[in-house]
């Protein structure tokens, strides 16, 4: 506020020659425009009046008062010095008013600039600031969270850290502070838009209440607090940040570290050297993880079936995070099968196992490449060409996370030529973008899906898939008291070179494109028992929506499962059986409830009704504080029965 306040008196007093003149011509202030627009603020506020002077320098207000009352006396001219002297009708009584006036408006602004209308978080913020531990302990004790953040993104520790107050870090991180949050404020003009706020609003409460050292046009978000004891050269609050688990290999927003915000020095080397250890430290947690929980085990909570798939990519992967990998070419996976089977589920997977971010997956629909002229869609748009300082979609997304999983999703629709991009890219793991420059990302991981050759691959695993279950049942027919299994199905090295080599072959056209692949994966279809489980997830997810939405509990038990089952299509896969379930099942949910049948606490038992033509679910329900199920006749198909045997 004082901000706000002060440079309304700067252009004054700057054209003041001294504080004698400044209130000997107060007397005559109607006379100076300048005196006049600042006391009556001439229809101008305070905001629009500085974004027009851009003054540089700001006259604080209590320097001119304790001026003027220490070394001036606040009488008026010698002509109002006698009583019996009649005072000039233009300067005496007016100029009284005027003068009084000025000390009114003095300590209007004084009340308003040092008003202690403060909330506690704000008291926590400003003590922070300025080092006030025991105004930060009081606070403290009325219950405010040492992590608070202000309303436009920091918190206290980051404020204490931007401004060097070393005692005040250490006693925040004794209190619990977090060390490793990170900011939440943008920049000036973004945090204003999202706030709702004036940009000059949002400025002054960053330059008063964080620091005003700072650029108003970089992006701080994801700043951490050692990021700001960096940017403040303060050694002592980088050492205390470290000491209380600071983690320094932390990256903000834009991609960038503590380290590489430090000059060369002690504090550089100390940050490199701590962001080895804590690198070290963070590789032996990641592998006792792995150990107690491999990624097969994760994987398969989020994929049904498809043992072979996630057994092939979960060794490779397992030998990439162990070092027993190539590291000049990345790793590049072809999937196979039909659509719906868990092709992209199971990269999207895989990235969320890698990283822990939004960037670290890449997903590229290739049926948007089917032209030749769209490679510069991936790569970026040469020099004199429109969209040239765009880039491409593929080469900004690997500039931000070099060691993503990219995902080309049916590689088989794009255009031959697209793929001739790709070459380098899978062979070296680089790639030049429309402008010349080359992307380094040996790290990274591609994947691809198609379902070239899928209804070969589903036949071919039927058959295997049948003379399983036949050995199988010759194995029971011997009585043996073990438990018996079906034996792994895998596909023969024969039929993959006679069968489904030569298709990817006439497709790419090309070996060389063939042979930068690591891994060909074969996904089949899905099995009796898998289907089951597939039925019984799509249930839970719609018991769960119907508990939340509508508090309408939802049962049923294993025959509706199977009847659901019989649902399954292997050109559509899991998607079959997402909408065999809302056929036969949210339809009839959907209609009781408009039918108003299912009210707030009931109870929805899913049941199996077999006839002739074979069987259909129907719905029973008990209503809250009833014991007995009620069948729900489905009126909308007795309808359309009824008008059938009406027509026939």
């Amino acid at each position: 506020m004082s901000h706000l306040c002060n440079p309304k008196f700067h252009p004054f007093i700057k054209c003041s020659k001294s504080f004698e003149m400044l209130f000997n011509n107060s007397l005559n202030i109607t006379k100076n425009r300048k005196v006049r627009d600042t006391l009556y603020q001439h229809r101008r506020g305070y905001a629009q009046y500085l974004a027009k002077s851009r003054i540089s320098h700001i006259y604080p207000i209590y320097k001119l008062l304790d001026s003027v009352l220490s070394s001036h006396s606040l009488t008026p001219k010698n002509n109002l010095s006698r009583p019996n002297d009649k005072p000039n009708r233009h300067s005496g009584k007016h100029g009284y008013k005027n003068f009084g006036l000025l000390l009114s408006g003095f300590g209007l602004v004084a009340a308003l600039c040092e008003s202690p209308g403060h909330t506690k978080e704000k008291r926590f913020l400003r003590a922070a600031k300025f080092g006030n531990i025991p105004e930060l302990k009081k606070v403290l004790s009325e219950g405010v969270d040492v992590n608070t953040r202000h309303s436009l993104g920091w918190t206290a520790l980051q404020t204490a850290a931007i401004n060097a107050q070393v005692d005040t870090v250490k006693f925040l991180l004794e209190k619990g502070a977090d060390p490793n949050a990170g900011d939440g404020f943008v920049n000036v003009y973004r945090t204003a838009l999202e706030k709702g706020l004036h940009s000059l609003d949002v400025l002054m409460k960053r330059e008063e209440e964080f620091s005003d050292r700072l650029n108003n046009r970089a992006s701080f978000q994801g700043f951490t607090a050692l990021h700001y004891a960096v940017l403040a050269d303060s050694m002592a609050c980088v050492q205390a940040l470290l000491d209380a688990g600071a983690n320094p290999t932390i990256e903000n927003e834009s991609g960038y570290r503590a380290v590489e915000y430090a000059r060369d020095g002690e504090m550089k080397e100390i940050l490199i050297k701590h962001a080895l250890k804590y690198d070290e430290i963070l590789k032996r947690k990641e592998a006792e993880e792995r150990r107690r929980f491999p990624l097969e085990q994760r994987l398969k909570q989020h994929i049904v079936g498809q043992e072979g798939p996630i057994s092939i990519v979960a060794s490779t992967i397992r030998r990439k995070e162990n070092g027993w990998v190539d590291e000049e070419h990345p790793l590049v996976f072809l999937f196979l099968g039909s659509s719906g089977i868990g092709k992209t589920e199971l990269a999207k997977q895989l990235a969320a196992y890698i990283h822990n971010k939004p960037d670290g997956f890449i997903r590229l629909d290739m049926s948007e490449y089917q032209e030749k002229h769209e490679m510069a869609k991936l790569i970026g748009a040469p020099p004199g060409y429109v969209g040239h300082d765009d880039g491409g979609q593929l080469t900004k997304l690997l500039k931000k996370c070099p060691n993503a999983v990219v995902l080309f999703d049916e590689v088989d629709k794009a255009h031959p030529d697209v793929l001739t991009v790709l070459l380098q890219l899978f062979d070296e793991g680089r790639l030049t973008d429309g402008k010349g420059k080359t992307i380094e990302c040996k790290d990274a991981i591609f994947v691809m899906t198609s379902n070239l050759a899928s209804e070969e691959i589903a036949e071919y695993a039927m058959q295997l898939r049948a003379e399983a279950e036949r050995v199988l049942t010759q194995r029971l027919d011997k009585k043996s008291d073990e438990d018996q299994e079906p034996e792994q199905i895998e596909i023969s090295r024969n039929f993959k070179d006679r069968v489904v080599r030569p298709i990817l072959k006439a497709h790419f056209r090309r070996d060389e494109f063939l042979g930068r692949i690591n891994e060909i994966v074969y996904f089949l279809p899905f099995s009796r028992s898998e289907l089951i489980r597939l039925v019984s997830r799509e249930l839970e997810a719609w018991a769960v929506r119907a508990r939340e939405k509508h508090m309408v509990d939802l049962k049923w038990d294993r025959e509706v499962e199977s009847v659901l089952a019989d649902g399954y299509d292997t050109h559509y896969g899991a998607r079959s059986i997402k909408y065999e379930v809302e056929r036969r099942v949210v339809n009839q949910l959907a209609a009781a409830h408009e039918r108003g049948q299912l009210g707030k606490g009931c109870c929805v038992q899913l049941k199996t009704r077999w006839h002739e033509n074979g069987a259909s679910i129907c719905l029973s329900v008990r209503p809250p504080g009833v014991k007995d199920f009620v069948d729900i006749v489905d009126t909308d198909n007795l309808n359309l029965i009824k008008k059938v045997n009406s027509v026939f």
